[in-house]
């Protein structure tokens, strides 16, 4: 696999081959690990089914560890560009592709042209943005029926109207020994015997990020009890892990390796962790699929519409009157749904051992 268009992929399959489909995968990286579920159903429902993901390259390295997916293809677009001509571009290499059949994630018109253009003949979705012509097998959104994202991404697999058969499988990315064994070498890292892993980000604002100080505390607490503590993020969580440091007391096992790895590499350290503290993060659900012991902390959003999917993940949340706002900062300036939660009970979530 790889962010590109093969060209193996643009050769038309023979007509006793499988069917080829397409995905067009979320820009988020914890959106697309939920999908993950749309991509096992797929496979049920379609013994024969190739897969292909038309995903943005910040995204492909989760798909990379998906056996569903058998090729991801990089879409070159920036949030909100148009950029029609690219499109048009890309739609005609993909047309050689043969897809039969398009799965479109995003709601948004956007997201729908590039199958429409490459003729895709069955083009599937939500309605979203007045996307009447573009979707041709179109669903349409009952909020209650389905409260949670990856049940709409799952209920695609169905035909449009149907009952979404639950239970839902939980997503589950690969990472190997032998690819843990290369990561911890290229950044020339030894494997402690405990290691707790943080990521103290989140994309969409501070008022889903746990405070630095608190993360600090909780790295002291771990210290002594004999864990290394990493910090995983990219280049934007940087400062907020020097913040960490500096704030924790001084030893070398609380090491910020924030925008210092790919997202391949982090997925891989993760996978080698002990257990895993995030925030309502991209990570979060990356770690949830690796089944590693995860303490999710949420403030501004809701567990609800996007929890961590796995048996290993506890959920700490204050619950306040005012939370969920799902706001990127706080509006009332206190962000007391995070300042408050205290690093004693996070502490006593990691060490309580698996969850029941």
């Amino acid at each position: 696999m790889g962010p590109v268009l093969p060209d193996t992929l643009l050769r038309p399959p023979p007509a006793s081959s499988r069917l080829r489909a397409l995905v067009v995968t979320p820009a988020w990286v914890g959106d697309t690990v939920m999908a993950q579920v749309l991509f096992m159903r797929l496979h049920d429902h379609i013994p024969n089914l190739q897969l292909d993901a038309l995903s943005p390259r910040w995204v492909a390295p989760v798909l990379e560890r998906m056996p569903e997916i058998h090729a991801v293809i990089d879409s070159p677009f920036v949030h909100g560009e148009l950029a029609l001509a690219a499109r048009r571009q890309l739609a005609s290499r993909l047309k050689q592709a043969g897809y039969r059949r398009a799965y479109i994630l995003p709601n948004s018109l956007k997201s729908s042209l590039v199958p429409y253009l490459a003729g895709i003949p069955e083009r599937i979705g939500f309605t979203g943005e007045a996307r009447y012509g573009l979707i041709n097998r179109r669903h349409r959104l009952n909020e209650a029926e389905l409260p949670q994202m990856v049940e709409r991404f799952a209920q695609l697999a169905e035909a449009p109207g149907a009952p979404l058969p639950r239970p839902l499988p939980q997503p589950h990315l690969r990472s190997s020994e032998a690819q843990q064994a290369a990561t911890l070498n290229a950044l020339g890292i030894e494997r402690p015997e405990k290691v707790a892993v943080f990521c103290p980000g989140a994309e969409y604002g501070p008022a889903k990020r746990w405070p630095a100080r608190h993360f600090a505390t909780l790295a002291d607490e771990l210290i002594r009890r004999d864990y290394a503590v990493w910090l995983l993020g990219s280049p934007k969580d940087k400062a907020v892990g020097d913040d960490i440091v500096r704030l924790a007391g001084p030893t070398g096992a609380l090491i910020n390796h924030c925008g210092n790895t790919t997202l391949t590499q982090a997925i891989d350290l993760i996978a080698a962790s002990s257990f895993v503290v995030c925030n309502d993060s991209g990570l979060m659900h990356v770690a949830a699929a690796l089944g590693r012991p995860l303490v999710a902390v949420y403030g501004s959003s809701s567990p609800g519409f996007t929890p961590p999917l796995s048996a290993h993940a506890k959920i700490v949340s204050l619950q306040l009157e005012c939370s969920p706002c799902f706001k990127r900062e706080c509006p009332l300036g206190h962000l007391d749904c995070l300042n408050k939660l205290d690093p004693q009970r996070v502490l006593e979530a990691c060490l309580a051992g698996p969850s029941s």
